[in-house]
């Protein structure tokens, strides 16, 4: 049996980067949330961990481009907290991408040698 192989993380912020987004707003999919929230559910997925310094601004683009709307509300330990949530314009993108990904995902499958299961 062959040991594990480290992982290339390059490689994974590379695919991270082009899917990130679209992560975030398929977590916002299910509730609203504010962007620590968002940082530790990303978190607890293999190969999602990533930081507020990444998610702050792209909720902010997000919000720009009316992808997502926040609002403010009290938090019962400390300082009030911006939530996120999604608007029609978020919901139709993060549609639009499930389905390109699935397709995407199949045919990257069909040509790496093992990757169709």
């Amino acid at each position: 049996m062959e040991p594990p192989r480290p992982r290339d993380e390059a490689l994974i912020a590379q695919l991270r980067r082009g899917t990130l987004q679209f992560c975030v707003l398929a977590l916002l999919g299910n509730e609203p949330r504010y962007a620590f929230d968002v940082v530790r559910s990303l978190g607890e997925v293999d190969g999602m961990v990533t930081s507020e310094g990444t998610i702050y601004p792209l909720l902010s683009r997000m919000r720009r481009e009316g992808m997502v709307a926040s609002t403010w509300q009290e938090s019962p330990s400390g300082p009030p907290r911006r939530y996120y949530e999604l608007t029609d314009h978020g919901r139709a993108s993060l549609h639009r991408f499930a389905t390109e990904w699935r397709t995407f995902r199949d045919a990257v499958d069909q040509l790496i040698p093992g990757g169709a299961a």
